[in-house]
């Protein structure tokens, strides 16, 4: 059986670099949302894939870890488990959005729903009520 002292200093790095990985992944995933054009916005979504790809990896290790029976705290271990999971569902939302054809019925859903859309809508109702006073 391996050292605990080595095990513990293994759950140690895997957390470190989850940590950094999910830092990368977050500041990508900004800039994913802040894109102003779809060329950058489809670079970024790249670089978000790799990310999660990552963490995936990463979470693979955790998981091997879990069920490692010289590991006595694995309450850290599934938090970050469940924390790398909820940015894949994350993931999951940004990949479906990118996927979507700009004119099929999702697409023309989503534009009706967005905030410039309901902003003018909004506008356009108050004109009309305004006009009929």
């Amino acid at each position: 059986m391996a050292n605990p002292r080595k095990v513990q200093a293994e759950i140690d790095r895997l957390l470190k670099k989850v940590a950094e990985n999910m830092e990368v992944y977050e500041t990508t995933y900004e800039k994913v949302e802040q894109a102003p054009n779809q060329v950058q916005k489809d670079k970024f979504e790249a670089e978000l894939k790799k990310e999660i790809k990552k963490l995936q990896r990463l979470r693979e290790q955790i998981k091997i870890l879990h069920q490692n029976p010289e590991v006595k705290d694995k309450a850290q271990l599934e938090q970050t488990q469940r924390a790398i999971e909820v940015k894949m569902e994350g993931f999951k939302v940004v990949e479906k959005q990118h996927k979507m054809k700009a004119f099929g019925w999702e697409g023309l859903a989503a534009a009706k729903d967005d905030p410039v859309s309901r902003a003018k809508t909004k506008t356009c109702t108050w004109v009309t009520e305004c006009i009929k006073e």
